[in-house]
């Protein structure tokens, strides 16, 4: 149970009556996977015909995740078995709302999805799907909320970031620590030009910005036979980018153990599944890939604290090594 408990179960009867009382007595739980301090629970919904279905209810809801899995996912209980319904992309939502009587608190009540994620059942069809179910996010969100593209967006302090990646690798003790120092201030020698050209990549599409197998689950069949199509949660960091943003995330997080990829290159199958719903996937985004590549690795080291797993760190520092030459000369 979270922390607040009293608080959290005194809204309970506050949020029956909000939900008309179509909302059960609701478990309180904390998954292994989950971050944050929100308040999360299982019980059940009855739908205008009088069946009763599982869901799942989270308070408080940040700003960002509220508004995006509200937008993306809400459903007329009426058409909740429907094929476009069964089809999103996102959590399907029973309700939401801002408030709990006297509280300002974001909550949302969705439906139940299979646990765990697909992270425990990791194959190559699983990681295939885990690309669909993101190229189809992008679709639905841009679709929903067209990115404003002569918005100035929030962008990472690369220099400032190397810089503290210098000092951690020079304060502590890690391998091949000279090689790093001649990489990391190679790279500040030409950072403005790579950073301009980062920054000129197309600005047209929402990101998910948490791409991994422990933030896809599957959905639950009717049936029960079928495995249930996959579904992209935790949408706290979504935000305006380039659509191979998704990609290289994913990529970066697998530097230090390639196999869980199982062969496949996410910025080649984003790449495919983006074109097999009508999206377009460039040359000219793919070209800015090594790009970002070298601002992730030459990064890597400002965050030797939680990313500083030696395996990943020497994966990061091969990145930097190859391709510093063909992007900077």
């Amino acid at each position: 149970m979270p922390d607040g408990q009293s608080l959290t179960s005194s809204l309970v009867p506050v949020l029956q009556d909000i939900c008309r009382h179509r909302l059960g007595g609701v478990n309180w739980f904390r998954a292994t996977w989950q971050h944050g301090g929100a308040a999360t629970g299982f019980s059940t919904w009855t739908l205008p015909g009088g069946k009763e279905i599982p869901c799942v209810v989270k308070f408080p809801v940040g700003h960002r995740e509220y508004h995006w899995t509200k937008r993306l996912g809400l459903v007329n209980p009426g058409e909740w078995e429907s094929e476009e319904s069964l089809a999103l992309p996102t959590p399907r939502v029973l309700a939401a709302g801002y408030d709990l009587g006297e509280y300002d608190l974001a909550w949302v009540v969705i439906e139940k999805l299979r646990n765990p994620p697909i992270g425990s059942e990791l194959n190559e069809g699983a990681v295939w799907e885990m690309f669909e179910t993101a190229a189809e996010f992008q679709a639905a969100a841009v679709l929903e909320e067209p990115v404003d593209a002569g918005k100035e967006y929030a962008s990472y302090d690369w220099a400032d970031l190397i810089e503290q990646g210098l000092v951690a690798v020079r304060k502590h003790e890690i391998d091949h620590e000279d090689e790093w120092i001649a990489l990391l201030e190679r790279t500040l020698q030409d950072l403005d030009g790579l950073v301009e050209r980062w920054r000129g990549r197309p600005m047209d599409t929402w990101c998910h910005h948490d791409l991994h197998a422990q933030n896809v689950l599957r959905r639950l069949s009717s049936g029960g036979g079928s495995r249930g199509r996959c579904v992209l949660i935790d949408l706290a960091m979504v935000g305006p980018g380039c659509w191979i943003e998704d990609a290289l995330y994913l990529e970066r997080l697998c530097w230090g153990d390639p196999g869980r990829l199982f062969g496949m290159d996410p910025l080649g199958t984003l790449a495919s599944t983006r074109r097999a719903i009508g999206l377009p996937a460039g040359d000219e985004e793919i070209a800015l890939a090594d790009v970002r590549r070298v601002l992730m690795a030459a990064s890597s080291p400002a965050f030797l604290r939680t990313e500083g797993d030696p395996v990943y760190l020497d994966a990061a520092r091969g990145v930097l090594d190859r391709l510093l030459p063909s992007i900077i000369g």
